[in-house]
């Protein structure tokens, strides 16, 4: 295990507009249908990329958490477009109902991921995988099983994060394939310290985004990302039932080949609401210095912030932000 000398680079707390950002665009879909049409619409924008053994990295959530992507959405997408994919997630590295493999498949049956295989990548052990460029690690520790398949997609509930500001497709990939005691501990805890969350702020989007990228390396071009904007609490899923209510506007579904093209889309589309539906989640993003997940992605070669949001439910019009959430409403839960 690795753990080099290093200093967080500043600056997390502070939003980049677009325009202030250079290098090459990423293109972005977009869809505002928020439903297992919707899903399977957009997926099949990103589909090529995906073959042979298929991995769906999704958040299954806490037991009874209520924000977690619809199961039936997911199921609808797996029956359609992906017969042979399986559902992969690690195992928790707090002490809760995900703790264990056994505790972790009694939650699952609980939260009704009943209607297609689970791979709980974790239960057999961990395997280091190479982190390149990486200020943090040489290598990072993945749920063993991670490594038999050939392509992933990262199916995300883009939300709030009490630690990270928010969580994204490079969270999901970053601590959600990292094992739950080696990968995890690496990520967020100084060695010897009595506060296993005691890595925060740049630090800890740093070492996160290096994970992520050990994943997004293993796999290449097989592997895509979509973010569901929908029931957006400031909480993650891992919080369940204990959620902060959802104040945040529903907005959509994007995709893309590029994670942080992707997580950029997600962040920008929060950004350009009004200031009374964007207040939590922006105040939840900067208090946590979340934003230093994009830039850092982008230091580290990962993907571009710069991306033409292509609009799929109208004849994939080129749009703006703006003109993307134009259309949300008060969130009523």
């Amino acid at each position: 295990m690795n753990d080099k000398k290093a200093t967080p680079k500043a600056g997390g707390d502070r939003y980049l507009p677009y325009e202030q950002r250079d290098g090459a665009e990423s293109t972005v879909f977009f869809t505002r249908e928020l439903s297992a049409e919707g899903l399977r619409k957009i997926y099949a924008r990103v589909s090529a990329q995906i073959g042979g053994k298929v991995g769906i990295k999704l958040h299954t959530g806490e037991r009874g958490g209520p924000n977690i992507i619809p199961r039936g959405w997911v199921e609808d997408l797996i029956r359609n477009e992906l017969a042979d994919a399986v559902i992969v997630e690690t195992n928790s590295y707090y002490d809760g109902d995900r703790y264990t493999t056994e505790q972790h498949r009694e939650t699952l049956k609980a939260n009704g991921w009943t209607f297609a295989p689970v791979d709980i990548l974790d239960e057999h052990g961990a395997q280091s995988f190479p982190v390149k460029g990486g200020k943090w690690f040489d290598e990072m520790y993945m749920g063993k099983n991670l490594s038999s398949y050939e392509s992933l997609l990262v199916l995300t509930h883009f939300k709030g994060h009490v630690q990270g500001g928010f969580g994204g497709s490079g969270k999901n990939i970053g601590i959600g394939c990292a094992d739950g005691r080696i990968g995890k501990a690496m990520i967020h805890t100084t060695p010897g310290q009595d506060n296993q969350w005691d890595i925060a702020k740049e630090e800890f989007m740093e070492r996160m985004m290096e994970s992520a990228k050990a994943v997004v390396d293993h796999f290449g071009e097989h592997i895509v990302f979509i973010n569901v904007m929908r029931n957006m609490s400031v909480s993650c899923d891992c919080e369940g039932v204990l959620a902060q209510p959802v104040v945040t506007p529903n907005v959509g579904i994007v995709a893309s080949v590029d994670i942080l093209a992707a997580d950029q889309a997600s962040v920008d589309l929060v950004y350009a609401m009004k200031e009374e539906e964007r207040h939590a989640l922006v105040e939840r993003i900067e208090s946590r210095h979340g934003l230093r997940q994009l830039s850092y992605m982008k230091e580290l070669g990962m993907g571009n912030d710069r991306y033409r949001l292509v609009d799929i439910d109208n004849g994939d019009a080129v749009i703006t932000a703006e003109a993307a959430v134009s259309h949300v409403v008060p969130f009523e839960g």
